[in-house]
């Protein structure tokens, strides 16, 4: 037994081939599986998957004062710094004011046909 906790967030839909976070062992990492979020522009999937960010880390014990790392990955870059204006507002709701170390990736093809961008983060989840 690796000793690692998976966690699911039961908010969440039901994991297949994937977990919403994982609690690292004998550390407190927490690394969170790709979250997407329905909507029709890059800005509704993104507050989409940003709130499913947000109840996996505090399925793990965590909140968005504890995310460390967080991936963006999106299928069009142009159309993401398009959205930049309405992303701040959105970014704020559910992190704040804090932005952990980051990167943008665009890529061809998300899992989900439909969607646009996909969130994976790490945290480190406090105490102990």
């Amino acid at each position: 037994m690796s000793g690692h906790e998976i966690v699911r967030a039961p908010e969440l839909a039901p994991p297949m081939g994937f977990a919403h976070a994982v609690v690292a062992a004998p550390g407190r990492a927490v690394f969170l599986g790709g979250q997407t979020g329905a909507g029709s522009t890059l800005a509704e999937q993104f507050d989409a998957a940003a709130s499913n960010v947000v109840a996996a880390l505090r399925a793990a014990g965590c909140g968005a004062d504890d995310l460390v790392s967080l991936q963006i990955f999106v299928t069009d870059v142009a159309e993401y710094r398009a959205a930049r204006d309405e992303l701040g507002p959105i970014w704020r709701k559910h992190f704040g004011r804090r932005y952990p170390a980051m990167g943008l990736f665009g890529v061809t093809a998300l899992f989900e046909p439909e969607a646009k961008v996909e969130l994976m983060a790490v945290a480190g989840r406090p105490g102990g």
